[in-house]
């Protein structure tokens, strides 16, 4: 595998469902010039490419069985040899287990590029329950709003191809409890882990996207001094 440049930047975001992980991803990779790696997106390039490995997740995806560490350690080993990550990288939504974050730590020492910083972005629970219940997506495109911040210009009607436009099961409150709950038990070890490596860094993500993004860019500012 290609190494990376030096001075290279290598993140990692982690974020409760509703807390503005993939804007704020999306956001800071553009302004730092760096790939910004959605693990969903990383397993759809694979498996569209007939990829060895892209074949192998494909398999079992599949059969609605979790794909295996080693075969999704190795999609990243791939994906990080791509031209656009030699200036570094955004993880986002992966690692989700401390046997994921071990091999990735074995990874990136492997090509002499560490992790830079991992930003655990933070909002309370009644602030991310009232931004997922307010989403609503289009039952015929996919497009999303939501009720406070993106309305569609006629409620209830879509803006693009005027479908309707209404509210996903696990979008209600019930249903988003049960996620904030299943993912703060599965990556409450993971954000420790990270913790004890002095690599974490914690943001409130509360208030207006520029206002998070500047945060953050203060955080990983001062890492990549």
């Amino acid at each position: 595998m290609r190494f990376m440049s030096k001075g290279s930047l290598q993140l990692i975001l982690l974020g409760p469902p509703g807390v503005g992980k993939g804007t704020q991803a999306g956001m800071v990779a553009k302004k730092r010039g760096i790939a910004h790696i959605s693990t969903g997106e990383m397993f759809r390039e694979a498996v569209a490419a007939g990829t060895e490995l892209g074949k192998k997740a494909h398999q079992y995806m599949a059969a609605g069985d979790l794909v295996p560490d080693d075969v999704v350690i190795g999609m990243v080993e791939e994906r990080l040899s791509a031209p656009d990550c030699q200036k570094g990288f955004l993880l986002d939504g992966f690692p989700r287990t401390i046997a994921q974050a071990e091999a990735l730590s074995g990874l990136l020492e492997r090509i002499g590029r560490p992790v830079t910083a991992v930003v655990d972005l933070r909002a309370n629970r009644d602030e991310l329950i009232r931004r997922l219940s307010g989403r609503r997506v289009c039952t015929g495109c996919g497009a999303t709003y939501h009720v406070d911040n993106k309305p569609s210009k006629v409620e209830g009607v879509c803006d693009v191809c005027s479908r309707k436009v209404a509210q996903r099961e696990d979008d209600r409150a019930e249903a988003i409890s049960r996620r904030l709950e299943e993912y703060l038990a599965k990556t409450a070890a993971l954000t420790e882990y990270y913790e004890r490596k002095g690599l974490l860094e914690a943001v409130d993500a509360s208030g207006a996207v520029e206002e998070v993004l500047q945060r953050v860019q203060e955080r990983i500012g001062s890492r990549a001094e």
